[in-house]
Formats: C-alpha cells, sequence, structure tokens
C-alpha cells in the first residue's frame, strides 16, 4: 500500500485547483468534474494532489486526508481495522474506496487501485 493522493477539502473549487497546479507544476491526470480533479506530477516523482470542492466541512471531517491505494483493498481495510482504525462509511455503488478513522479519529481513504 502506498500514499497515492493528499486530498484538499475546499470551499472555491477554481481558485485552488489553479492555485496547486501552477505552485507545484502539476497537471490534471483527468479533466476537471464535479468539483474533484486529481493533480499529478509529470515527472511521477511526488504524490497526487486531489482538490476536492466541499462548500460546507463537516465537523468531523479533515480538510486535508490521504488517499492510500491498495492492490487489495479488502485485506488492507481489515489490517487497519485491525491495527485500530474504525470503518466510518462503506463504498457506495460506483465508488473505489472505503473510508476509515484513524485511532485519534482523523479520516482517510483507502482506494481500490488494481491496476493503478
Amino acid at each position: 500500500m502506498r500514499i497515492g493522493s493528499i486530498v484538499i477539502d475546499c470551499r472555491n473549487f477554481e481558485q485552488m485547483m489553479n492555485f496547486w497546479q501552477h505552485a507545484l507544476h502539476y497537471v490534471p491526470l483527468y479533466p476537471a468534474a464535479g468539483g474533484w480533479v486529481i493533480l499529478t506530477d509529470p515527472a511521477g516523482r511526488g504524490p497526487n494532489v486531489s482538490i476536492n470542492h466541499a462548500p460546507e466541512v463537516e465537523n468531523h471531517r479533515n480538510r486535508l486526508h490521504l488517499d492510500l491505494y491498495a492492490g487489495d483493498q479488502k485485506a488492507e481495510v481489515n489490517r487497519l481495522v485491525a491495527l485500530g482504525a474504525k470503518l466510518h462509511r462503506s463504498p457506495e455503488p460506483g465508488e473505489d474506496f472505503t473510508v476509515l478513522e484513524d485511532p485519534g479519529g482523523n479520516l482517510f481513504c483507502v482506494v481500490d487501485a488494481k491496476g493503478r
């Protein structure tokens, strides 16, 4: 398992996307859609930085979180729960991620990254 993306929740999506794209000299992995974009290092050295439009950040939600890419998502989720993480939310139809909480209550995602 590896850090695949550092996710930044924000109220002003366009402003944050433009700032981080230019600050890091990153490029969109796919075109931005629905208030979501994955910015990637064109040289392939750094982790992705994802920008997520979240107009009302919830009290229990971090403004920054990790997306952990896993080749065997189910096994990694089970391993992390055994280490002390708690299941926060299972994937909904069409989603490739499970949301967990670390022992301090910080949210993070385990993404099914088979083939990535």
